[in-house]
């Protein structure tokens, strides 16, 4: 996985679901760290939101991140119009796991795509739904990572001239 094929997806990281979700202030915090260095590193950001109206918006502690928010209705979203020209490598974080995320997960895995889960930046109310969409995921060839992983392997070498600002965000 390499920054310069990267992209970030946020899926549903939403004002009025994350408070539901088993672990929900975590998934946030990693996330956080996601789109961080993400924006340090130059690979886009986007989020998508289930029925806004009613779920409300991404949250406030990510929403000047994404450069694009995509509103859906269906649980999985569209990567067509979602996933900019020239990144093949989409990195998910968002909830609930076990519905949209591995939805979208498994369109992004059908259209070609090399998707690459956050265990650390996924949940769901029941974290039994968790573990199963994660298990899913992976059986449909998405790579399970962890937000660490996800951030060194950005990098790919200490001497990257962003190695310190992205090494502050993991304490």
């Amino acid at each position: 996985m390499t920054a310069a094929h990267a992209a970030l997806l946020l899926v549903d990281l939403q004002q009025r679901l994350m408070p539901a979700i088993a672990d929900g202030e975590k998934v946030i915090a990693r996330s956080v760290r996601l789109a961080e260095a993400a924006t340090l590193l130059g690979v886009p950001v986007l989020a998508t939101e289930q029925v806004p109206e009613k779920l409300g918006p991404t949250v406030e502690r990510l929403a000047g991140y994404p450069h694009l928010v995509s509103p859906k209705s269906r649980f999985a979203a569209d990567g067509s119009g979602l996933v900019p020209p020239g990144r093949s490598e989409i990195v998910v974080a968002g909830a609930e796991a076990h519905v949209c995320v591995l939805q979208t997960v498994l369109t992004l895995a059908a259209d070609g795509h090399r998707v690459l889960v956050v265990a650390d930046a996924v949940g769901s109310r029941d974290p039994q739904d968790r573990a199963a969409a994660l298990e899913r995921a992976r059986a449909a060839g998405a790579a399970i990572v962890t937000s660490e992983m996800v951030l060194f392997e950005w990098l790919g070498d200490a001497t990257h001239p962003r190695f310190r600002e992205v090494q502050k965000l993991l304490k």
